[in-house]
């Protein structure tokens, strides 16, 4: 039996979990019918998409996505209104239930034991002429259910090896491969091994256009144009790193085949002396931003903590700190981790100013610091005047303190961090006692 072999047996869904599957799909689509009928829609047709409809999911994800088509002449409004009382009537069976918010509403339930997506949808005749970002789902499944016989098996093994290297996933939480990507590259690549094996030569900027539809406008560092929609690019969510990542890990799957690649081991959190030692070994400063994170959906929540790393590392910068590494991690609280050079500077800063024969400016510039408490000492270096100044903010810390809020973070984040916050130093950051985030430390320590 071959590696792969062995990674499919473990995950392939038994004859009697595809049929728990498949009666419990044909119970919620029928449910959806017959609320219809109950509430006087005519027209209403319900579809099971994504993986499970395509027998393309992995034993054990018991996801549902059905979807509430409604003629093209719907309303936006009508399609709202009425897609969730239809929802509602199938909800009184679930467990669980919330109403969430994408380009319009739908409803998520639990049922029977299967998590359950019911999603109002426009019946449009194409995916270019799509109402609602959501439409164009129906046509995707068509088009992989056609293609996808004979390679169900790769595509879970291509899936699982996602998983693995942590390149699976399109939410912007990961900005991974998603399931209708990973399918088309096992379709146009023609196996999984294949599919290894040409991604180990990409290169940002790959174009594949499957139906060769030939107008491509994207810079994506993958451009994957969508068969039912040529100005879609697939690809879109994946991010460069995403994508680096996937290649390597390919390279060395190909050097070395191992089922860790697909089930890698458990990462266990970090000891206290192990992270004081991690911080001592690499020498360097590390600092947390801890404060209490806002209850927002992921696609909410991850791009405002993206824009806060990068808005602190700005400010860190600004006053002259530099940054090795930063991250963020997120459960009750949220944390922004930093690696600098250093957290403190000395207290003079060097200012050059003019050249001493650009009069007026360079009289300036010395009246300005003569007169200045600031001033350490001012003199002539290279032709230039040059002023030592004291540094308005000798240490990080400080400058956190000072200046966190005047940062460009988000409504949900800014809100958050005026609230309050914390800044933990060095060994401080040993406080943080949760097993989720000592084991997101083991990505700063020495690879063995």
């Amino acid at each position: 039996m071959t590696l792969e072999e062995q990674v499919l047996d473990r995950i392939k869904p038994s004859p009697e979990e595809k049929e728990k599957l498949q009666e419990v799909a044909s119970q919620l689509l029928s449910n959806v019918s017959t609320a219809a009928k109950h509430l006087g829609l005519e027209n209403v047709t319900p579809k099971l998409v994504g993986s499970a409809a395509r027998n393309t999911w992995i034993s054990g994800t018991h996801d549902l996505d059905i979807f509430i088509s409604f003629p093209e002449s719907t309303t936006r409004e009508e399609l709202e209104c009425k897609g969730l009382l239809i929802a509602r009537e199938l909800a009184k069976d679930g467990k669980n239930v919330e109403e969430r918010y994408a380009e319009h509403p739908y409803l998520n339930m639990n049922y029977r034991g299967f998590d359950v997506d019911l999603v109002p949808c426009f019946a449009v005749d194409s995916a270019s002429r799509i109402k609602s970002a959501v439409d164009r789902t129906p046509f995707h499944n068509e088009f992989i259910k056609i293609r996808i016989p004979g390679l169900e098996d790769d595509v879970l093994v291509m899936k699982q090896f996602m998983k693995g290297t942590g390149t699976y996933g399109s939410e912007l939480r990961t900005q991974g491969f998603s399931g209708y990507l990973t399918e088309l590259l096992i379709i146009h690549y023609g196996s999984f091994r294949n599919t290894i094996r040409n991604a180990c030569n990409w290169k940002p900027g790959l174009i594949i256009d499957m139906l060769e539809h030939g107008t491509v406008k994207h810079k994506d560092p993958l451009v994957v144009i969508d068969p039912t929609d040529p100005k879609r690019n697939v690809a879109a969510a994946l991010s460069l790193n995403q994508f680096a990542q996937f290649i390597e890990a390919c390279r060395l799957y190909t050097e070395e085949p191992s089922e860790d690649f697909f089930f890698p081991k458990e990462k266990t959190p970090m000891k206290e002396n192990e992270i004081i030692d991690m911080m001592r070994s690499r020498g360097s400063s590390f600092l947390a931003i801890v404060f209490k994170a806002p209850d927002l959906v992921d696609d909410i929540l991850y791009p405002q903590l993206h824009k806060m790393e990068h808005s602190v590392r700005v400010l860190l910068e600004e006053y002259d700190f530099q940054v090795l590494n930063s991250a963020y991690w997120t459960k009750e609280e949220a944390i922004i981790l930093l690696e600098l050079v250093s957290s403190e500077l000395p207290n003079v800063k060097k200012h050059r100013g003019p050249p001493v024969w650009v009069s007026e400016h360079a009289q300036g510039f010395k009246e300005k610091y003569l007169d200045s408490d600031e001033l350490f000492s001012l003199y002539i270096e290279n032709g230039f005047y040059v002023a030592d100044i004291r540094r308005k903010f000798s240490t990080a810390k400080h400058l956190f303190t000072e200046k966190m809020r005047a940062c460009s973070l988000g409504k949900h984040l800014g809100e958050a961090v005026t609230e309050g916050f914390t800044i933990l130093e060095g060994n401080e950051i040993t406080k943080i006692k949760e097993a989720d985030f000592r084991k997101f430390l083991r990505k700063w320590e020495q690879k063995k």
